[in-house]
């Protein structure tokens, strides 16, 4: 038997969603329109965090960092897919694999462990409203973030070096819109073995350790719930948990169903579908989920919105009291 054709190598071939042309042309479009409305919602959301005193709180805090990694988390794949559907080369250098896959993997740990510290801090407003000051003080909160980011990366960086540190082979075309690990080692010709026990454990603990978290937090808080004898103090407290949920529901579901398995043809072949949900329109809604469920978000927009038009009326008015004087 000859041996694997090992070859050096300096870039990769994305095979991406379909081959057709017209179809392509569509995608584009729709794709293009999704992460506008993804990054418009996301930096109107931070700004609006930033800007309104009212949302100054630690929920809104880590909803900042929640909105700031989404649009990192679609920046970092959508504009080099948008740039394929246009292009008959899909290529990716190997640099530029490297840092997708860095990238990908560190953000959706990080956001992982931000839905952990959402669902910490619901625990606490809920449970110890008399010390939410304290526990959840502005040293913490800011604390807790820069675990979820350390933790991310350190992980996307050991993970994604293993996955580099194997050799290729063959037609090296990864059967996925970017640079993800399950596609990757089907392209290996050397022992994956390592590789695919790092990424199992990294993913199970990742997935189990946040989610037994989140689990725990909404024990306590639903115990602390029904604790409560008006049906109204009931459901203001639940409510401040829904959008969390709902976000949470989609976010872990379709990760679940992509990388809590072993890889191969028919699972790269259903992981780029679900890919589609986590990568492209979770981000998006996000944003929408959080401010359409919540009265001191749609409040501050509508402050912005006033703010704004008086701002453009005050112009409007200096502008023809200078064009008066001129007369």
């Amino acid at each position: 038997m000859s041996p694997p054709n090992y070859t050096i190598v300096t870039e990769f071939i994305l095979l991406g969603l379909t081959d057709d042309r017209v179809l392509k042309k569509i995608l584009f479009g729709v794709f293009l329109v999704i992460y506008l409305i993804t990054l418009a919602g996301n930096l109107c959301m931070i700004v609006l965090i930033k800007t309104n005193s009212h949302l100054q709180t630690p929920m809104y805090f880590f909803l900042s960092h929640l909105s700031f990694v989404d649009i990192c988390y679609s920046s970092n794949i959508t504009p080099n897919m948008l740039s394929n559907f246009l292009s008959d080369q899909k290529t990716i250098s190997y640099a530029g694999c490297f840092s997708q896959c860095l990238l990908f993997i560190a953000l959706v740990i990080t956001e992982f462990y931000i839905f952990a510290s959402m669902a910490l801090d619901r625990y606490v407003a809920i449970c110890s409203p008399l010390h939410y000051s304290t526990r959840m003080s502005e040293d913490i909160c800011m604390s807790l973030v820069i675990i979820c980011y350390g933790f991310g990366f350190l992980n996307g960086l050991s993970q994604t070096l293993l996955t580099f540190h194997l050799s290729f082979c063959g037609a090296l075309e990864i059967n996925h819109f970017y640079c993800a690990d399950p596609p990757l080692l089907m392209l290996a010709c050397s022992d994956t073995y390592v590789k695919k026990m790092a990424m199992f454990v990294v993913a199970g603990f990742t997935f189990s350790s946040s989610l037994f978290i989140i689990l725990l937090s909404y024990l306590f808080i639903i115990a602390a719930i029904l604790r409560i004898h008006s049906a109204e103090g009931r459901h203001k407290a639940f409510s401040t948990c829904g959008s969390h949920l709902t976000t949470v529901t989609l976010f872990y579901g379709t990760l679940f169903c992509m990388y809590l398995r072993p890889p191969s043809e028919k699972s790269v072949e259903e992981s780029k579908i679900i890919a589609v949900f986590y990568t492209f329109l979770s981000p998006m809604l996000n944003p929408m989920i959080y401010s359409l469920r919540n009265t001191h978000v749609i409040h501050a927009m509508k402050q912005m919105i006033k703010g704004n038009l008086f701002f453009h009326n005050a112009v409007q008015t200096s502008v023809k009291l200078k064009i008066t004087k001129c007369f």
